[in-house]
């Protein structure tokens, strides 16, 4: 099955670049159709690119906190001299979101 979904340009261009190999989003409806095996569209929502990448593994947790404790942070998509802070994700997805559906660590291989 493919899913299609938008990304920033900043983490578009580490999946592009094969440094950043989980996906993080909230475990909502759309993304609990998702399957090991299945692939992802990627579009940029800055000009439009588009890149496809397959669904090695899915890890579900709690929280952003409990996920970022888990993963390096540049499988993550941060470089070296950033700080990884899981309420990077606050601005994407509320607390109570958060709370309600839980987060899904989606781990993606390019194509």
């Amino acid at each position: 099955m493919l899913h299609k979904m938008k990304l920033q340009q900043k983490p578009f261009d580490s999946i592009k670049t094969g440094q950043k190999t989980i996906e993080m989003r909230l475990n909502d409806e759309k993304r609990r159709l998702i399957n090991i095996g299945d692939e992802i569209e990627f579009t940029c929502v800055v000009g439009g690119e588009k890149l496809q990448v397959s669904v090695c593994g899915l890890v579900q947790f709690d929280s952003f906190d409990t996920l970022y404790n888990t993963f390096n942070k540049r499988v993550l998509g941060y470089d070296d001299d950033e700080v990884a802070n899981p309420t990077d994700m606050s601005k994407y997805y509320s607390i109570d979101e958060q709370k309600g559906y839980g987060v899904l660590a989606i781990v993606i291989k390019l194509i």
